[in-house]
């Protein structure tokens, strides 16, 4: 069972304030989500996120399968930082940061780290490198340029 880390980085033509107001909003997950993961917030979340936050979700992010996903935000510091963790999933681990700085320009310096372990012991890991790690990068591409349409950055 190996441990995996994503992770991506992004400038935004935004403060921080702004992003931040964005990014915690889970109800704009699907915006920045490639269409092809068929994503669904089951619910009715909040417009911020806070410790403690459960959102449920339908995705289908390998092959078309879809998959429930039961995501908690654990950590929250305003403006810097959240975390979110699978606890219902695809995933024997997944844990998400969102980090946040803002920069002397005015623009705001996004990074995300994905710590995460895969089902299904060796064979998950054998898997990894041809569809896991694929989809995680295609996901991400697809983030950076939505976010790039909406906030302009690089």
């Amino acid at each position: 069972m190996a441990v995996h880390t994503f992770e991506s980085r992004q400038l935004l033509e935004a403060d921080v304030s702004t992003a931040w107001d964005f990014f915690s909003d889970p109800r704009n997950l699907s915006r920045i989500t490639p269409p092809a993961l068929d994503f669904k917030i089951l619910g009715d979340p909040p417009p911020a996120i806070y410790p403690g936050l459960m959102i449920e979700y339908r995705v289908r992010p390998l092959l078309g399968i879809p998959a429930r996903w039961l995501t908690e935000i654990t950590h929250v510091k305003t403006g810097a930082f959240f975390v979110d963790e699978q606890r219902i999933g695809p995933y024997r681990i997944w844990h998400h940061e969102h980090h946040f700085e803002s920069l002397p320009d005015g623009r705001t310096g996004m990074r995300d780290r994905v710590t995460y372990v895969l089902p299904f012991g060796l064979l998950g890991d054998l898997v990894h490198p041809l569809l896991v790690r694929p989809k995680l990068e295609e996901i991400f591409s697809y983030r950076t340029t939505a976010v790039k349409s909406l906030f302009g950055g690089t």
